[in-house]
């Protein structure tokens, strides 16, 4: 490794349950869960507002996805005429997310961050998936609706953050291959989930 710093990445389905085993995970190897907080620190660092960071996600939807592979590694300066652009502040939040992978060992949750570091390799990157009717067991404990709204929204969901990761980094979101591990979380509660990420986490550091 480059440093001494383990950085796990996590990118997940929804209704997968992979925000809760983020923070699961959080807890039992002690490291800092970012998910959120993000933007946050982005809106520290820039001076502009969270809620304009917040809203990249949703202005994503009404581009026409035709250009592929935005992210360019370097923010804009506040000089810069479009240093409020989505594509800036998308800039912005990748800055934050390798300097929080620079300094210590944490969990990361989304916004790209599996490609975004994909050149450090103290990185563990992971995808986690379920079927439609184990996201969708999930999901009645969750989120209030019938089968079929919520069988929506996990569509829904699921293709913004397809295009999301598509506009921003050319690459298929659901494709195994720019993952390290990909694990289906319909087959085991979240306890055993938890040891066999950990499993994988010991053997694939003993690589490093």
């Amino acid at each position: 490794m480059e440093n001494n710093n383990l950085v796990i990445s996590i990118a997940r389905g929804y209704g997968s349950g992979g925000l809760t085993l983020a923070k699961k995970l959080g807890k039992e190897l002690n490291l800092p869960v970012y998910d959120r907080e993000i933007l946050r620190m982005a809106s520290d660092q820039s001076g502009i507002s969270e809620e304009m960071f917040g809203q990249v996600d949703e202005h994503i939807r009404k581009i026409f996805l035709k250009a592929k592979g935005k992210y360019k590694g370097k923010p804009l300066t506040p000089e810069d005429s479009a240093f409020t652009s989505d594509d800036n502040l998308f800039e912005l939040q990748a800055d934050v997310i390798r300097q929080i992978a620079d300094t210590q060992s944490c969990i990361i949750v989304g916004r790209c961050a599996d490609f975004i570091l994909k050149d450090k390799p103290n990185v563990l990157s992971l995808f986690f998936y379920a079927s439609e009717e184990d996201c969708l067991i999930r999901l009645r404990k969750q989120v209030s609706g019938t089968d079929e709204e919520l069988i929506k929204r996990m569509h829904d969901i699921d293709k913004h953050r397809a295009e999301y990761y598509k506009y921003y980094t050319g690459r298929d979101w659901n494709d195994a291959r720019n993952y390290d591990f990909c694990l289906d979380t319909g087959v085991m509660d979240y306890d055993r989930l938890i040891e066999v990420v950990k499993s994988y986490i010991e053997i694939k550091n003993r690589k490093i």
